[in-house]
């Protein structure tokens, strides 16, 4: 039997990463232990060094109090070991990179380690939560969670339930988003959900619209920030995310749905040519080594 929300207090997050960090840095801030592992050595300490910037920078600005930054650190602690990472948690959230096949290698991993009450969570923009289910014993206890990045000031959470979910796992999925700040939506288990799909689709355009030469990326999401009240345009958002991601995005798309999630050849070109966004200096904007927007 899962846990209920006041049961949940340790978790595991797998993936140390731009989302991993974030995961469990939110997670830490609720009040739960977490354990961050990453394969990469040397990688989950740098999360916590990530974690410990974010919240020297909520202190700065007055969000996080001075104690609460010192009890959040005090609750994270690193492993280097996948399956003892797992053992006696109550939840794992697993925020690798987005390949299936890997996801689901993780989760045979993870499902012979964690207990058989925890909650297991995937952190995808857009992959099949039932194939990534299929890779543990009992696939019912595992949802989509879809966090946002920069995930510790981004408020969305979809929450993805397939065909095998139980009403438990997608409830206290919620509840934990939730707890943690977020405002969880609940979308059935289709390509790209509802984020990834509605998202794509203005990011694809904005492409193709610099492709045409109708305006200049700086001219196209103005008109997406002031016209429709985006606090971000396309472009730039795209940027953000990376354009590697982006493109793997559209490409499932495009294969689960159809020819309107093409990607642009421009797209192409650009990853091609290591132009990835913010992450490599340079997308459709150029961006200093500090992550600030300069061309």
């Amino acid at each position: 039997m899962l846990p209920s929300l006041e049961e949940v207090r340790t978790i595991a997050v797998i993936g140390a990463g731009t989302m991993g960090h974030g995961i469990a840095q939110v997670a830490a801030q609720m009040g739960c232990a977490v354990r961050l592992y990453d394969a990469l050595t040397g990688a989950a300490s740098a999360g916590v060094d990530r974690i410990a910037k974010n919240l020297a920078k909520g202190v700065e600005l007055g969000k996080v109090t001075a104690a609460d930054r010192d009890a959040t650190l005090a609750r994270i602690s690193t492993r280097d070991e996948l399956a003892a990472t797992c053992t006696a948690v109550d939840c794992v959230i697993e925020a690798i990179p987005e390949r299936i096949e890997l996801k689901r290698e993780t989760f045979g991993v993870i499902d012979q380690a964690a207990p058989a009450h925890a909650l297991l969570a995937t952190n995808t923009s857009s992959l099949p939560i039932a194939q990534i289910a299929a890779a543990v014993r009992d696939g019912s206890r595992l949802v989509g969670m879809h966090f946002f990045n920069p995930v510790h000031v981004m408020k969305l959470v979809e929450v993805v339930k397939h065909k095998g979910s139980s009403d438990a796992a997608v409830a206290l999925a919620v509840a934990l988003a939730g707890k943690m700040g977020k405002t969880p939506i609940t979308v059935n288990d289709s390509p790209g959900f509802a984020s990834s799909r509605l998202g794509i689709v203005l990011g694809l355009e904005a492409i193709r619209m610099v492709e045409q030469g109708v305006a200049s990326p700086a001219d196209i999401d103005t008109a997406m920030k002031l016209g429709y009240g985006h606090p971000m345009g396309p472009l730039e958002l795209t940027d953000l995310v990376g354009l590697d991601i982006r493109l793997g995005i559209a490409e499932y798309l495009a294969e689960a749905i159809g020819p309107s999630f093409e990607p642009p050849q421009l797209l192409r070109d650009k990853v091609a040519a290591g132009q990835l966004g913010k992450k490599t200096g340079i997308g459709f904007y150029r961006w200093s080594a500090d992550g600030k927007r300069v061309g």
